[in-house]
């Protein structure tokens, strides 16, 4: 049985002020049952502060590195230097990153900083997903499998132990939409055979492919009903106690697992 995992990207958000409610909230929650993950994603500026205050169940991640050894890049944060913290967690490839006019990160930008990350030591979220307009046009799942294959193209079997796959729709990332518990179990099916395809059943059977895109905990317990669905990315919600509430759909996805 697949470990459930939720992770809470904090994005661009917060202030010392908001992080300590937010963390006192949380710690305020439930102890996790047994095999479910948590790890939350703070903007740079708070992520020690948030891992000395939120509750030692919860793990702390990044929500970027650079894609190389640091050194003269102004800005920019290592993969060496997180795993010195001691963060032991880093997204890559968010969507924001990949479309936001600024940045326009590529597949194969992504699959470094991946590939970076987990020779330094860390585990990764690697986010996948598609536009409003190649859902239309019927390219779902050949954006997903490309940006797939540029990851598959610079790592080994065993790094595949280390990574989660956070399938996120683009369209329904900060819009409120969401994608029906089918749909999403359309595409996370359709990641599972990609990688049973590409690294075999074994492998396809142990890597988690989680769902993010407008993640409420009204929406979550019919999601994780979903048989390859395996936990959240959860955005605005996860600013919010109801982030508890999100993580207390482990509780449907265990029920599920068992029948």
């Amino acid at each position: 049985m697949r470990t459930f995992f939720v992770g809470g990207n904090w994005k661009a958000n917060g202030t010392r002020s908001s992080v300590r409610s937010l963390c006192a909230a949380l710690n305020a929650g439930s102890a996790l049952p047994s095999g479910v993950e948590v790890v939350c994603i703070p903007p740079i500026v708070h992520v020690e502060m948030t891992r000395q205050i939120l509750r030692p169940d919860f793990a702390v991640g990044v929500q970027n590195i650079w894609l190389d050894k640091g050194g003269a890049v102004t800005g920019e944060v290592s993969a060496e230097m997180v795993k010195d913290c001691g963060y032991p967690w880093v997204l890559t490839g968010h969507s924001e990153r990949r479309h936001l006019p600024q940045l326009k990160e590529s597949d194969d930008l992504v699959a470094q900083k991946t590939r970076h990350a987990l020779d330094v030591g860390l585990n990764v979220i690697v986010c996948v997903g598609e536009t409003l307009e190649e859902r239309e046009a019927g390219n779902t799942m050949a954006v997903n499998a490309r940006q797939l294959e540029a990851v598959l193209r610079r790592l080994q079997y065993t790094d595949w132990d280390h990574v989660v796959i956070a399938y996120e729709p683009v369209w329904a990332i900060g819009t409120g939409r969401v994608a029906s518990p089918e749909q999403a179990q359309e595409v996370h099916s359709a990641i599972r055979l990609w990688l049973r395809e590409n690294l075999g059943n074994n492998l396809a059977q142990r890597v988690r492919i989680i769902y993010g895109g407008s993640v409420t905990a009204r929406s979550a317990p019919e999601l994780a009903r979903q048989p390859d669905v395996d936990g959240f990315l959860v955005g605005g919600a996860s600013l919010k106690p109801e982030f508890l509430e999100i993580i207390s759909a482990a509780n449907v996805g265990k029920t599920r697992a068992k029948l």
